[in-house]
């Protein structure tokens, strides 16, 4: 047995004590000295008062590792917490490899959120929460004088890490069949899986991606290679990085966590390899790309295409309409994967070189890290009237490979920003002057 120091038990209670007294000055900062409210808040905020009512309203939330709300915010179910160390050591990367000090997560009443928040609590090294769970007996001393009660409000306390109810899915949540069996035409052979959000991994991920983009020592890294010299640390890219809103305006109805991200949750790219030797050069002394576009094989295939059916004068209906959208799409899938080769092969900033003659929307669109170290660049791109301008030429570099075949203002109705894959929280964090 791990012999503790005599004073633990004024330890935690010291650490408990602080938190009452940093949320009750708070909220009494915010009253008039006179005001009779104070006289109840700090009898809100007493000790043993405070933590009765807290192990009170424990039951109205839950602690979490992998939750059903992301998978659609409407789902009503079972929700687990799963410490890393109760997980199977797989080789596959999951919520096994997080470290001990993994950040939890919590779903349920957002006004019961100041009981997680004291459970988070630091204290000899750990959270208070943890503490409990391995029954501490000096915190469970710390928390009252009454043993019998003490236990009782630990109890309550290590409950949030207990599943609630019967287990159970949803209408709304994801379930499948994972055939165990040998048979796959016995039903009998098969289980049914509801897979849960594994929100404790993806709080991991997200904090390593949003400290590679957006860190101030990302940055400098970055400056340094624009300059040619070298960085102690170097920098991480995420090529075809995605990313997922959860819970739309009210990411807190999903989860602590999400609403800490904003409802941000970064997608990793899931793609096979496709690499590709050949090298990229500027569009230097180029008045416009879309010349250097058209004759990519898989364009000039399409366009031909295109044009061969439109030359065939077919019918004005729905599904000529659908059959022409389709090729459009496709040629939109070229142009964004022609766009990313000069925005990720390319250095940033090659359009500030005076040999660089395309037009402003076509630099913001092929040269959007620019704005990284160029301000007035950073407010162009952000003004965000560029994805139209080089939505509009497109449409008529199309329109002149269709020699004019092209409904006027089809292609220009499209949502520009969306079809050229913009990154609009890149957008938000360079409004934001994070960038």
């Amino acid at each position: 047995m791990t012999d503790h120091p005599p004073d633990r038990r004024g330890m935690f209670r010291a650490a408990i004590q602080g938190f009452l007294k940093a949320r009750c000055d708070d909220k009494l900062d915010k009253l008039p000295p006179d005001d009779p409210k104070r006289e109840a808040l700090l009898a809100q905020f007493e000790y043993t008062a405070w933590i009765a009512d807290a192990a009170r309203r424990v039951t109205q939330i839950q602690a979490v590792t992998h939750s059903l709300k992301p998978i659609h915010p409407d789902a009503r179910g079972t929700n687990l917490y799963c410490p890393p160390d109760n997980l199977g050591a797989h080789v596959e990367v999951g919520s096994h490899c997080l470290p001990a000090n993994f950040s939890g997560d919590v779903v349920g009443n957002a006004a019961a959120l100041d009981v997680y928040k004291f459970l988070k609590v630091e204290a000899d090294g750990r959270p208070l929460l943890a503490s409990m769970l391995d029954h501490d007996n000096d915190l469970i001393a710390a928390l009252s004088d009454d043993a019998r009660q003490a236990e009782a409000w630990c109890a309550a306390f290590v409950s949030i890490t207990a599943a609630r109810g019967d287990v159970s899915s949803h209408t709304r949540g994801k379930q499948l069949y994972w055939l165990v069996g040998e048979d796959p035409q016995n039903d009998a052979d098969y289980q049914v899986l509801a897979p849960l959000y594994a929100s404790s991994l993806a709080q991991a991920v997200y904090e390593v991606i949003d400290h590679d983009r957006f860190s101030e020592e990302a940055k400098e890294a970055r400056k340094a290679k624009r300059e040619d010299s070298l960085h102690p640390t170097g920098f991480h890219e995420y090529p075809g990085l995605a990313v997922q809103k959860l819970g739309g305006t009210k990411p807190q109805n999903i989860s602590q966590l999400n609403s800490e991200r904003r409802g941000v949750n970064y997608l990793l790219a899931s793609l096979p390899p496709t690499w590709k030797s050949r090298s990229i050069r500027a569009p230097y002394d180029a008045e416009s790309v879309f010349r250097r576009f058209g004759r990519q094989p898989e364009v000039r295939r399409l366009v031909g295409e295109l044009l061969v059916f439109l030359a065939s004068d077919p019918d004005p209906n729905v599904e000529t309409r659908k059959l022409r959208e389709a090729y459009e799409d496709k040629l939109i899938d070229e142009l964004i994967v022609f766009a990313a080769e000069f925005q990720a092969i390319l250095s940033p900033g090659w359009s500030s070189d005076p040999r660089c003659q395309l037009p402003m929307e076509e630099r913001l669109w092929l040269d959007p890290r620019r704005g990284e170290s160029d301000e007035a660049f950073s407010a162009e791109w952000t003004w965000m009237d560029w994805p139209d301008a080089v939505g509009k030429r497109f449409g008529n570099w199309l329109n002149s490979q269709l020699e004019g075949r092209l409904p006027v203002g089809d292609v220009e109705q499209r949502y520009w920003a969306h079809e050229l894959g913009v990154d609009l929280e890149w957008r938000q964090r360079a409004k934001d002057g994070a960038l």
